[in-house]
């Protein structure tokens, strides 16, 4: 009888973990915590907190939207249902251009475009000035020149924001190989 109840109690236990499990994923299904892979921004574990109204330099993580998320797919660049990392640079009543390949907020070059990605395929180019709309954003990685971000896409829409995103641990960046020294290098006639 008490194997019975023992095992009656952990299934009883084990259902309701379950469906508790699965309300909160119904209920919330927006990701809680995301691994960052990209070099654009710190690689590693981050917190994402849903956060209505991010301030400008806030890091986010943002769920590109479709036609994007199947651009970034094709090219390679990253999985669809993959967030992206980026910091808010402007929002609505900011100006914004890109003219050539230099990117402006208000006035001021906040980051410059590259014509090509790292095998040479041609980028997306927006030209042009304006003033961001209710709803608008735009999202850079300004310290990471070769970050896929606004200086491509342009502004995005607000609703693509997922949440502001915390670093929960970062990967300690690789140290600056130092040159070799003379030992190290050798000479090919060594070796014959």
């Amino acid at each position: 009888m008490r194997r019975h109840r023992y095992v009656m109690a952990t299934a009883i236990a084990a259902s309701a973990f379950a469906a508790a499990f699965v309300a909160i994923a119904v209920a919330d299904p927006l990701p809680r915590v995301i691994w960052n892979a990209s070099a654009s921004a710190p690689i590693g574990l981050y917190r994402i907190r849903p956060e209505s109204d991010p301030p400008t330099g806030a890091l986010v993580a943002l769920a590109p939207p479709e036609r994007l998320a199947h651009w970034l797919s094709a090219r390679g660049y990253l999985p669809e249902g993959v967030p992206l990392l980026k910091h808010v640079a402007a929002k609505a009543g900011q100006r914004v251009c890109r003219i050539g390949d230099a990117v402006s907020v208000d006035a001021r070059r906040v980051a410059i475009a590259r014509a090509r990605d790292g095998q040479g395929r041609p980028l997306p180019v927006w030209q042009g000035c304006r003033t961001l709309r209710p709803g608008e954003l735009l999202l850079l990685n300004p310290a990471h020149p070769d970050s896929l971000d606004g200086r491509y896409f342009g502004p995005l829409p607000a609703s693509a924001v997922i949440g502001r995103a915390t670093p929960l641990w970062l990967r300690a960046p690789s140290p600056s190989p130092s040159p070799p020294s003379e030992k190290e290098i050798g000479h090919a006639d060594q070796y014959l």
